[in-house]
């Protein structure tokens, strides 16, 4: 007698939309600007140096009020309106982030909440200045295989509260605020493969100064002494940095272009992370990018805002007509890990 076995279960395949897009973009600027002149109140240097070294002139620090729930709750608000959908059908909301200071809960869950996306996923990430760019790939995919119809990445920072302003190197740069984005199902693809990685030998060239138990430990030790603590902050080796930016991350905007079978020229707009106007002029010229194509440079209004960067200058591109609805633009993100990530996206 032949014995019968049934069939082994399967898990159901999900399926989601063949494609995803970006359907709104939203930003948000801290109130106060912070001019050079302020900042060589604390560091021996000049206004020529600084917009010589890093093309910025000016950036925004965030007020008491200016949290990071507050900045991305306004730029995500001004992404869900232009997506014209509802809070509720936002499906997952994905922070990047390196300045949210509490380890739990994710600031994603308050966020989420605050815009009424109800049982929406809500978590963090954190990837540095190419946090958005993670962000996006993770919402594409979600969208795709159909575990969220709408998802909403926000790219936030107040790296004011991880600023030594007594260290040359560093105090000029950094800036806070939001940019947000929502990405939905789309006909035809509005996100290109991301083009993402990291190398780790090399983590060490952009960190914090200290853990925060190290920090702790020290409050302990000298507790009752009265010895300052230093709060950590970041530390950068700029040169080196400088220098992987400049040759490696040309390579990879070129490998996000050719993954996405676009040309340089095909370009409705150049969005680099804000890390270096050196930098994005490097890019520039290695990628053979014609004169045409709009680049993204608010590095030079709004320093360093690190994940908050490529969404708020994809945001001023928009308003302003730099830069069109329906357009291409090549997106590119590196920093602290380090970690980069490129693609091509339709501008909504």
């Amino acid at each position: 007698m032949t014995e019968t076995h049934d069939a082994p279960a399967r898990i159901r395949p999900s399926r989601g939309a063949d494609f995803s897009r970006i359907y709104g973009v939203g930003g948000y600027r801290p109130v106060r600007v912070i001019p050079n002149e302020e900042v060589l109140q604390w560091i021996d240097s000049s206004d020529e140096w600084i917009r010589t070294r890093s093309g910025i002139s000016e950036r925004r620090w965030a007020g008491p009020e200016e949290t990071v729930s507050e900045m991305s709750v306004q730029a995500a608000g001004k992404a869900i309106a232009q997506a014209g959908i509802a809070p509720e059908q936002i499906g997952a909301v994905v922070v990047s982030t390196v300045s949210h200071l509490k380890q739990t809960p994710a600031i994603a869950t308050e966020i989420s909440h605050r815009l009424g996306c109800g049982t929406a996923a809500a978590f963090d990430i954190s990837a540095a200045c190419a946090g958005f760019g993670y962000g996006l790939s993770l919402a594409d995919g979600m969208v795709r295989t159909g575990s969220a119809e709408y998802v909403l990445v926000i790219g936030v920072e107040r790296l004011s509260d991880l600023t030594d302003t007594s260290d040359r190197s560093t105090a000029f740069i950094f800036g806070d605020g939001a940019g947000a984005v929502v990405v939905g199902p789309a006909a035809e693809p509005g996100i290109g493969k991301m083009v993402w990685g990291s190398d780790g030998a090399q983590a060490d060239v952009i960190s914090q100064t200290q853990a925060w138990d190290t920090a702790f430990a020290k409050e302990d030790a000298v507790n009752g002494a009265g010895d300052e603590i230093k709060w950590p902050a970041l530390r950068m080796e700029g040169q080196t940095v400088f220098r992987w930016a400049v040759w490696e991350m040309a390579k990879v905007a070129q490998q996000a272009l050719d993954a996405a079978g676009i040309s340089a020229d095909q370009l409705g707009a150049f969005i680099p992370h804000q890390a270096n106007m050196r930098i994005t002029d490097a890019m520039i010229k290695a990628l053979k990018l014609p004169a045409s194509v709009p680049v993204a440079r608010d590095i030079a209004e709004t320093g360093n805002t690190s994940a908050a960067s490529i969404p708020l200058a994809m945001e001023r591109m928009l308003a302003s007509g730099e830069a069109k609805s329906g357009d291409l633009a090549l997106v590119i993100g590196f920093g602290a890990g380090l970690v980069y990530a490129a693609t091509v996206v339709t501008l909504p």
